[in-house]
């Protein structure tokens, strides 16, 4: 592998928020380097979960992918982003997105363009967080000599979430890293690195870390691992958000759900398909994907739970994370 990897382990929405402490704990004490959370529409608050990770916790990183951009004004992405780097340096990992635009149109922020508003929105934070009096007059960000009077004596990376290729170029171009979504393959990584490499070009940007996040289940019966993990493909796929045109199978999955429906064509997917779109089955085939995603570039593969269950960290914990400490 041409870069050493780091790894990490998303607390998905669907766990009890009162099971993340400890759930935190048991993450660091495995080896992660950074615990992951979501901030989805109707769930748990992404700032006080991370603040009470941060507290019970000593050394873990811990990032949120994402933010959705248009939901707060950039000052107080600020303020609060100030206040978790002053307490914890080094430690907390924002993330910035477009957020899932039916949520944005249920809840009334969609913005005029996505786009702008993402990069209006980073650009801004970045430059509050560096102590600018900062006027931006943009399409959805509207500040006016704004200025922070605490600024994190270490300002935090800050990320930036895409799939198609403007945001993609967008993230290389004002982001300090990119998170790539799950079912992200081999293929789609190398050429998301393409997409980012040109937006860092066009900003002069010399650094961009690759965090690419990958749907996991882990165990001896790899089979049953696989099961677990094939219904929630099968969902991105037929939701459309997965990314198979890297692959060259978008037509030929296109073709097997209109043709079988989510339940069959679920049974009738390919077991190819799984080792390209998750990281999954026996610990073995697990850890070799991961070895093909950091190989095609990622920097950081964060693994997300499948089952609803926030136990199903111990599978991880005791069948794959020995072979990830390999990689190390």
């Amino acid at each position: 592998m041409a870069n050493k990897p780091s790894f990490g382990i998303i607390f998905i929405p669907q766990f009890p928020p009162e099971s993340l402490v400890e759930y935190a704990r048991q993450a660091e004490a495995a080896g992660f380097d950074s615990l992951w959370l979501y901030e989805d529409c109707f769930n748990a608050g992404a700032f006080t979960s991370a603040a009470t990770v941060l507290a019970t916790t000593r050394t873990i990183k811990v990032g949120v992918g994402l933010f959705p951009a248009p939901v707060r004004n950039p000052l107080f992405f600020a303020m609060e982003i100030t206040t978790l780097a002053r307490l914890y340096p080094g430690r907390f990992l924002p993330g910035f997105g477009h957020g899932v635009e039916s949520w944005m149109k249920q809840i009334g922020a969609y913005p005029k363009s996505p786009l702008k508003a993402l990069e209006e929105t980073v650009t801004a934070v970045r430059s509050l967080l560096s102590g600018q009096e900062t006027t931006l007059q943009g399409t959805h960000v509207h500040l006016d000599r704004v200025k922070l009077l605490l600024t994190p004596e270490q300002i935090p990376p800050l990320y930036v979430g895409g799939i198609r290729q403007k945001t993609l170029r967008l993230a290389g171009r004002v982001g300090d890293g990119t998170l790539l979504t799950g079912n992200s393959s081999p293929a789609y990584v190398s050429w998301a690195n393409e997409q980012i490499n040109a937006g860092m070009a066009e900003s002069g940007q010399t650094q961009n870390q690759r965090i690419v996040f990958a749907e996991c289940k882990v165990n001896p019966d790899g089979q049953a691992a696989r099961a677990m993990v094939r219904r929630q493909i099968a969902e991105n796929i037929k939701d459309g958000d997965a990314h198979l045109f890297a692959l060259g199978i978008d037509e030929e999955a296109a073709r097997l759900f209109s043709q079988y429906g989510l339940d069959e064509a679920t049974k009738k997917m390919p077991e190819a398909w799984l080792d390209e779109l998750s990281v999954s089955g026996t610990p073995e085939q697990a850890a070799e994907t991961v070895k093909r995603l950091v190989a095609a570039g990622a920097d950081s593969v964060v693994l997300a739970p499948v089952e609803p269950d926030p136990a199903s960290l111990q599978d991880t914990i005791r069948y794959l994370m020995p072979l990830l400490k390999k990689m190390l």
